[in-house]
């Protein structure tokens, strides 16, 4: 069953290029990125698809109706903390 359009317009609204994202569960994909991997999206296409660069290498399709994920504010990013010399 295709996404709807009020709900694909959704997805392009809420996480736009630039949004980091933190994957929970990949569903049925045979090469899945792992839970837990965050990464930045790129775009959302039109059949809803989040097209995400993650931070491990990995660029892939995250499915909403298939895979758990969501997004990352800039308060819940943790950072590696910087050492100083």
């Amino acid at each position: 069953m295709a996404m709807s359009r009020g709900r694909i317009e959704f997805y392009k609204e809420h996480y736009p290029r630039g949004t980091r994202v933190q994957l929970d569960s990949m569903g049925d994909d045979p090469c899945p990125v792992p839970s837990g991997a965050v990464g930045t999206v790129v775009a959302v296409d039109d059949a809803g698809s989040l097209h995400v660069e993650f931070d491990n290498g990995r660029s892939l399709g995250i499915c909403p109706e298939v895979d758990s994920f969501h997004k990352i504010t800039e308060q819940t990013e943790v950072q590696e903390p910087k050492m100083s010399m």
